[in-house]
């Protein structure tokens, strides 16, 4: 469901930590940890966080990073580069050999994940084999 937004007269949208908090149903502590790693730059009115649109486009983005296994870092160097007015050739380059990094170490965990699933295996054959039979 997308978020309540206010709005004044020839604004843009903003949205309150709550709202977006909501949205992507996460913690206003979880995006407050995200501002602090410089991910999100609210403005304030009064003594409240005031959300633009950009700074939920790149709140999706991080999250969609972090589902992706990416670290903070690698999100906020690719969620600054879309920001940026530059052409998109060099943060797609930069994404794909992110996404190749991760892709090679996931490859890697899932072999020693099989390496480790047939060592187990063996192990219960064995057991099973030590065990009386009734």
């Amino acid at each position: 469901m997308p978020p309540r937004k206010s709005v004044s007269p020839a604004a843009e949208p903003t949205y309150t930590i709550t709202e977006l908090a909501t949205e992507f149903d996460i913690t206003p502590r979880a995006i407050r940890f995200y501002e602090e790693a410089g991910l999100l730059e609210p403005g304030r009115k009064g003594r409240n966080r005031v959300y633009s649109p950009r700074d939920r486009t790149r709140l999706k983005l991080t999250l969609r990073g972090k589902r992706l296994g990416l670290a903070l870092q690698e999100i906020k160097q690719l969620v600054d580069m879309y920001d940026s007015q530059a052409s998109a050739a060099p943060q797609l380059r930069a994404f794909l050999a992110i996404l190749a990094q991760h892709r090679q170490q996931l490859e890697q965990q899932r072999d020693d994940i099989e390496v480790t699933l047939a060592e187990i295996r063996q192990h219960e054959k064995r057991c099973r084999a030590l065990l009386p039979t009734d």
